[in-house]
């Protein structure tokens, strides 16, 4: 996404990244960068919480106009309902460790079996 947002912009179409990645996409060098701190997937809010997604929408579309400078990070000022989420975010244990194994050799299954396809 941020190297088609670099794309677009020396083509003068200007771009608003609204991500929840902030390591990663600033890494990448967007050039405006709306940060809201959700579980991935969530960048514009809360599922079905409306008025949030639109105030969010409304802050990105901002940014396009006001950006003084390149790199721009702007962060919302929402939290998630509980944010119970990071615990266990990218969690590995004892009691998840068997399950994550099998699921990994599923998708290398998967992929194996996807590439067959193609070939």
């Amino acid at each position: 996404m941020g190297l088609l947002a670099r794309y677009l912009e020396s083509n003068d179409i200007p771009t608003v990244i609204a991500g929840s990645a902030r390591d990663i996409i600033e890494q990448c060098g967007v050039p405006r960068f709306l940060f809201t701190d959700f579980p991935l997937g969530n960048p514009i809010g809360v599922p079905y919480d409306t008025e949030m997604q639109e105030t969010i929408t409304h802050m990105a579309l901002d940014l396009v106009v006001n950006a003084s400078f390149p790199r721009t990070t702007v962060q919302t000022p929402f939290e998630w309902r509980d944010n119970e989420w990071r615990n266990g975010f990218m969690y590995v244990g004892d009691e998840n460790r068997e399950l994550l194994e099998r699921a990994g050799r599923l998708r290398k299954l998967q992929q194996e079996k996807n590439r067959q396809e193609i070939l």
